[in-house]
């Protein structure tokens, strides 16, 4: 099992859509006892919330966002977490949105501190 989650700052590796998650959204994530969540914001993303499970590398969260344009969205998001050659994380992930159309895959990865 890859390390634990909890203190890392993770960032997608690409854009997606706008006034979504883009490469400039920090996710910071926690973990404790099989329970994970994160707060993130950036880019379109004013504020964002997550909260799951972890059981073994495969995570289950239901996610929350507000955007710049002032809407909210919902969704839901399974993740493998991979550990990095050099030992970084990245999370390969298949997302759904529940309040809005829409679903698709993105990665987000550790940043290292001077990325923050």
């Amino acid at each position: 099992m890859a390390r634990s989650l909890d203190g890392l700052v993770l960032a997608p590796v690409a854009d997606q859509a706008p006034g979504q998650v883009g490469a400039r959204t920090r996710f910071t994530y926690h973990e404790r006892q099989g329970e994970i969540w994160a707060e993130y914001a950036g880019g379109d993303v004013v504020r964002g919330r997550l909260v799951g499970t972890r059981e073994g590398d495969r995570l289950d969260f239901r996610y929350v966002q507000l955007t710049r344009d002032g809407t909210t969205s919902s969704g839901h998001c399974v993740s493998a977490v991979v550990e990095l050659p050099d030992g970084r994380v990245r999370l390969e992930e298949t997302w759904e949105w529940e309040s809005r159309q829409g679903n698709g895959t993105s990665v987000v990865e550790q940043v290292t501190a001077h990325e923050h």
